[in-house]
């Protein structure tokens, strides 16, 4: 069933929207990293123009709003801690926010590909009102219909459905890019090639290893007597994941990095001559790869403190613990115990960080060292392999232990 699913949303990715300059799609993006990068979340939508070419990007984005609004809105904050009938409020919330956000979308990236900014040639002709309306409605058609898919994977397959559409999205690319390798292979590219797959193997190990760290800090509970029975005096541990944001904050920096080109290139052809120059700079600028390399780098580590903080709050773990008798060996319960995770949660999350900067900037690291785009290693697409994989395996393994097997 699973499989099933997974096939219907490579065919969606196949079924491209009417008009396309193929030819000026693929030059443009075997030159933009950055929108390369953006690809891999549309599962190769977006490469092939077709009308699952946002993929599960807006339902992605519109998730991520809704945490952040369950922030600041205290209602809706409350909602979220309701159980499964609050989270399934939320969840319907969610997909009324990713239709306005699937046009929003739809509307930026056709607009872009429509005036020419996506390359000399453009990649769309001028579009009538129609035209418009058709492809709007098929693409946000198109992300619905993926949201829908990634929601019935999730409540009757293995795994998280969103992830695994992804996942499969990503897997697709590969034996294009082996019969590539293949094709234009020659003996004096052997050193790169047993190069690359050594680095590959290296970088597999690395993302597996970071995505499974864990600081865990030691917790006591007290020994409690309840009726005729005594409760309590277990010494266990609460673990702390070191890349405990996950991917989200690749997925932000690229957001960020995306909108001032694209402002820009709407802008290049302003009447104003000041305003058409300081678009024309913005545009040369995010055109170079050293500058939106280390401002990739650096957006990934802020937005993975940001988001760290967002989903993982000190003040309220220390509080659950106390309320259930625990405490840290050596510190004092409530405000001291959330100091110290504080300082603990800040000390791994650089380590994380860091490590998420290296995985998002690893493609141009790659080219700088090879000299070529054809061998360059994905690594945000390899943390989200491994990631998918992980955690699919671990849910396989639990549904063997839960039926009475040993596992793997």
């Amino acid at each position: 069933m699973v499989l099933l699913l997974l096939a219907v949303t490579r065919v969606l990715a196949a079924i491209p929207i009417p008009g396309v300059n193929v030819g000026a799609l693929r030059q443009f993006f075997s030159q933009n990293q950055l929108f390369g990068i953006l690809d891999i979340f549309s599962g190769g939508g977006l490469s092939n123009f077709s009308i699952a070419m946002l993929g599960v990007g807006p339902y992605i984005t519109a998730s991520i709003i809704m945490q952040l609004l369950g922030i600041i809105v205290p209602s809706l904050g409350e909602l979220q801690k309701e159980g499964e009938q609050g989270r399934a409020k939320v969840n319907q919330y969610t997909r009324y926010l990713t239709v306005p956000l699937a046009l929003l979308q739809g509307f930026g990236t056709i607009s872009l590909f429509t005036r020419g900014a996506a390359g000399n040639a453009q990649i769309l002709g001028s579009l009538h009102l129609t035209d418009w309306a058709v492809i709007l409605v098929s693409i946000t058609a198109g992300s619905m219909i993926l949201m829908w898919i990634g929601e019935l994977i999730t409540e009757y397959g293995i795994g998280n459905g969103l992830s695994l559409i992804i996942f499969a999205g990503i897997v697709a690319r590969v034996p294009s890019f082996l019969s590539q390798t293949a094709l234009t292979f020659n003996p004096q590219m052997l050193p790169t090639v047993i190069g690359f797959v050594l680095i590959s193997a290296v970088v597999i190990l690395a993302v597996v290893v970071m995505t499974e760290a864990t600081r865990n800090i030691p917790v006591s509970y007290a020994k409690r007597v309840r009726g005729n029975k005594l409760f309590g005096g277990v010494d266990t541990h609460l673990p702390i994941r070191l890349n405990t944001a996950g991917v989200i904050p690749i997925i932000f920096a690229i957001s960020i990095l995306l909108f001032p080109g694209v402002i820009a290139n709407f802008l290049v052809n302003a009447k104003t001559h000041a305003i058409a120059n300081f678009a024309k700079q913005i545009t040369e600028l995010f055109q170079n790869q050293t500058f939106y390399g280390v401002a990739y780098f650096i957006l990934v580590i802020a937005f993975t403190y940001f988001y760290t903080a967002v989903i993982f709050n000190p003040e309220d773990i220390a509080e659950n613990v106390q309320k259930q008798g625990g405490f840290i060996p050596g510190l004092r319960p409530g405000r001291n115990t959330a100091e110290f995770l504080y300082r603990v949660l800040n000390r791994i999350t650089l380590a994380g960080a860091i490590f998420l900067g290296l995985i998002a900037v690893l493609p141009f690291l790659m080219q700088l060292v090879t000299k070529t785009q054809a061998l360059t290693i994905g690594g945000t697409s390899l943390l989200i392999v491994v990631a998918v994989v992980i955690e699919t395996v671990k849910q396989i393994e639990s549904q063997l232990v839960m039926r009475d097997y040993e596992g793997f």
